[in-house]
């Protein structure tokens, strides 16, 4: 075994953990309702799942970025792109208002809406992951 391919692995794998956890803190930031209280404190499926399908949404352009870069700073570089894509998604569509506003719906715990918000975050992951042209 090649330590230095293991020590390589690491690198990425670590930088790649971190950039999901400032997603997740950021995340929280950009969206109007708290995510965390919603979800540890009111156990509100609603918001659980829109947060879950967020986390999907960033990781897989974050696999794309780890799969297709060239070099460390390739896949750091398009991995913050990846997170500002997925951020500014969140920040747009929780901001309408009205009928289909995210962030009143999510707050209520409407089920249907955790789950839309869910899968739109995973489209806008796979749009941003396919993108992401090398």
């Amino acid at each position: 075994m090649d330590f230095g391919l293991f020590l390589s692995f690491l690198g990425f794998f670590f930088t790649a953990i971190v950039l999901v956890v400032a997603f997740l803190y950021l995340y929280a930031i950009v969206t109007p309702y708290d995510d965390y209280n919603l979800i540890f404190e009111e156990n509100n499926i609603a918001a659980a799942l829109g947060f879950g399908g967020a986390i999907i949404g960033v990781s897989i352009p974050l696999y794309s970025a780890l799969e297709n870069s060239v070099s460390y700073l390739d896949f750091a570089f398009w991995g913050a792109v990846a997170i500002v894509i997925q951020l500014v998604f969140a920040f747009v569509v929780t901001r309408i208002s009205g009928k289909f506003s995210f962030n009143e719906k999510i707050n209520k715990g409407v089920v249907p809406v955790g789950i839309l918000m869910a899968f739109l975050s995973i489209s806008i992951g796979l749009l941003n992951a396919g993108s992401m042209s090398y």
